[in-house]
């Protein structure tokens, strides 16, 4: 519906399926969002096939146990090599690696702790060489940080929004538009 009113902004569709994927880009999608970094190869194919950006989000295990995943040596590095290595299961699917869009999956298998080094590292990703997309907005590391609850970390969201500006990060994602662009 939204592509046949003639939507002006690309469309993203977040799935970790293949067959999600494919009928939302015959549906009209513009960009997918895969939290599993290609776990399904089909869904590969089909942003290959459709020659459609893709975000692949680091993230171990899945959400129902990937906090117990959160075990690191050094938590920019692996996410750094686990990226790669998406970037990698990317091409190898036929994606073409100028439409692969990185995301370091902020507090997703990462403690409150890890997620602020990633945050304050996230620069060394530019490393990748490729697009970052970071999503800070009301995560629980700003409530551990600051005691807030979700409804009023607007000002933590903003200040991992500046910290991800200055480290050249491209894309945020965020509930509070307005605060966060201003």
């Amino acid at each position: 519906r939204l592509r046949a009113r003639r939507f002006p902004l690309p469309i993203s569709v977040d799935t970790s399926k293949g067959a999600v994927a494919r009928a939302a880009l015959a549906a009209g999608a513009d960009l997918l969002n895969d939290v599993t970094a290609l776990s399904d190869a089909d869904l590969g194919r089909a942003a290959a096939e459709a020659r459609v950006p893709v975000v692949l989000m680091h993230m171990r295990g899945t959400p129902a146990d990937m906090q117990s995943r959160a075990v690191y040596r050094d938590v920019v590095a692996e996410v750094a090599d686990e990226l790669r290595a998406a970037l990698g299961r990317a091409v190898a699917a036929g994606i073409d690696p100028e439409s692969v869009i990185l995301d370091p999956g902020i507090g997703f298998a990462k403690t409150a702790e890890q997620s602020i080094e990633l945050l304050a590292r996230v620069g060394e990703l530019r490393a990748l060489a490729r697009p970052l997309l970071v999503g800070p907005s009301r995560k629980s590391f700003i409530g551990k940080l600051t005691g807030a609850p979700v409804e009023d970390r607007v000002p933590g969201t903003v200040a991992a929004v500046v910290a991800c500006v200055l480290a050249g990060v491209e894309l945020l994602r965020v509930h509070d538009v307005a605060a966060c662009r201003q």
